[in-house]
């Protein structure tokens, strides 16, 4: 029986005698490392799953190992970095089977991909760099050469889909690259997801405790955390003290964070102070919505990158540029529509004339999707002379509940963001409150000329 077979037969019966939760928590990231006659050595990614196997499941994992081989053997738990210590060297004169033992590149790529969550198609080398994003750039590259040691904490801030994920990504696959450093990228949403999930109450109060070290570990002995939308916190007052804690952590051990936003830290209204505090104590990056110049970078860029071969002229490459948006999925978008038009149709050569057609629905919905609840808040408060803070604020009067219901509306109208995000941007209302709003202001429309002026003037306002 080879190596596979036995650890694909230990995962099995693990699982069947642990609960769900003990087993992808314990054991299921866990890798068979080495087997002899004698030893079997497994690693492990922390040290509090080195102590809690040793102390709760050794003799399980004993016993199942020897139901599967039919020897009693040693088990070694090894942390990365105790492996090569630890493991025997190859012994071709095994008495039972011989010995499996992962080569360096294997263990190496195997601990990099489960740990790092990093996408290795972003680099550096593949950013498209202009005058909105060149300080950004270049702040995350003196930081991937300096980890640590320069600009801690990094924080990177931008609306939606113009390269700041890109950028985290980047660095951390320059300093995978380019050192030992254990690195982490992780999005808000499921740091909180994890969080809340280990400090439910299972009623084994030592479990928690395990579960709790479990998620102290994992995200405090990184040396570079990279967390994205971190705006998601704001409403989640427990997970902001636990993200403080390993802020702190981290900071004060000389380990690199970087924080990636779709806002500024002074917009983060629903953060504690501290925490804004600690945001600012570093550098603050912004990428700005790209120019025509950048855009035409980017799509060129795209083209040459691209998987579909075809040749774009010029004029189509300028009006894409002009008509398609600054968020630069859009510009992919566009050009993955007339891509994908052309082999439809079995055009050969793409006429500016053909690309007007094959784009003229998806230029229509720009005005969707190039209008973020910011934008809509800014404009809807200009147009009642009114500021943000009032929208966003708790203030009732007739003339400003009126107005944040018209902007409740038409962000529900013309983006896709959810009801709970929504009332996230405005001051952190309920879901509900927005659904209210929203229903209102629908119904209202239908009988009331002058409303259905006003929301035709903003919509053409948001459109300039």
């Amino acid at each position: 029986m080879d190596k596979d077979k036995i650890w694909e037969k230990f995962l099995e019966q693990i699982n069947l005698r642990v609960s769900l939760i003990t087993f992808n928590t314990w054991f299921k990231g866990l890798r068979l490392l080495a087997i002899n006659d004698k030893d079997i050595y497994i690693l492990v990614p922390y040290l509090v799953h080195k102590n809690h196997i040793i102390n709760n499941y050794l003799d399980l994992v004993e016993e199942i190992f020897l139901e599967i081989t039919g020897v009693i053997h040693n088990i070694n738990i090894c942390l990365e970095g105790e492996y090569q210590e630890a493991m025997p060297k190859k012994n071709m004169n095994s008495p039972n089977y011989d010995v499996y033992q992962a080569s360096d590149d294997e263990i190496d790529n195997f601990v990099q991909t489960r740990k790092t969550n990093l996408n290795e198609k972003y680099t550096f080398e593949n950013f498209v760099v202009g005058d909105s994003n060149r300080f950004a750039y270049s702040s995350c590259m003196a930081v991937a050469q300096n980890p640590g040691k320069l600009y801690n904490p990094l924080f990177l801030y931008g609306k939606s889909g113009l390269g700041k994920t890109h950028l985290m990504h980047a660095i951390g696959n320059y300093i995978n690259n380019n050192s030992n450093l254990k690195v982490l990228y992780i999005t808000t949403d499921e740091f909180m997801n994890e969080f809340i999930s280990i400090t439910k109450d299972s009623g084994n109060k030592e479990e928690n405790l395990n579960y709790i070290d479990l998620f102290k570990s994992k995200y405090r002995d990184v040396d570079v955390l990279m967390i994205d939308d971190i705006q998601f916190l704001g409403s989640a007052t427990v997970t902001q003290q636990e993200f403080t804690n390993t802020f702190n952590s981290l900071y004060y051990n000389d380990k690199q964070i970087i924080i990636c936003s779709d806002r500024s830290v002074d917009d983060l209204k629903m953060f504690a102070d501290r925490l804004k505090t600690r945001f600012n104590w570093g550098l603050k990056a912004i990428i700005s919505v790209p120019d025509f110049e950048l855009k035409v970078k980017i799509i060129k860029n795209k083209i040459k990158s691209g998987d579909l071969m075809m040749d774009l002229s010029d004029d189509i490459i300028d009006f894409i540029a002009s008509n398609c948006g600054s968020d630069v999925r859009n510009l992919e978008g566009a050009i993955t529509r007339l891509y994908a038009y052309s082999a439809i149709m079995g055009i050969n050569h793409l006429t500016l004339e053909k690309a007007l057609e094959a784009l003229d629905e998806y230029t229509n919905n720009m005005l969707y999707i190039d209008n973020s609840i910011n934008k809509i808040m800014l404009v809807v408060a200009n147009y009642f002379k009114l500021s943000v803070d009032d929208l966003k604020g708790k203030k009732r009067s007739k003339e400003i509940a009126n107005a944040r219901m018209i902007a409740m509306y038409l962000c529900r109208t013309l983006t896709d963001e959810t009801y709970p995000r929504i009332g996230l941007e405005f001051g952190g209302r309920d879901h509900s409150t927005v659904i209210h709003g929203y229903e209102k202001i629908n119904e209202d429309i239908k009988n009331n000329s002058e409303l259905e002026k006003i929301i035709s003037e903003l919509k053409l306002k948001m459109s300039e």
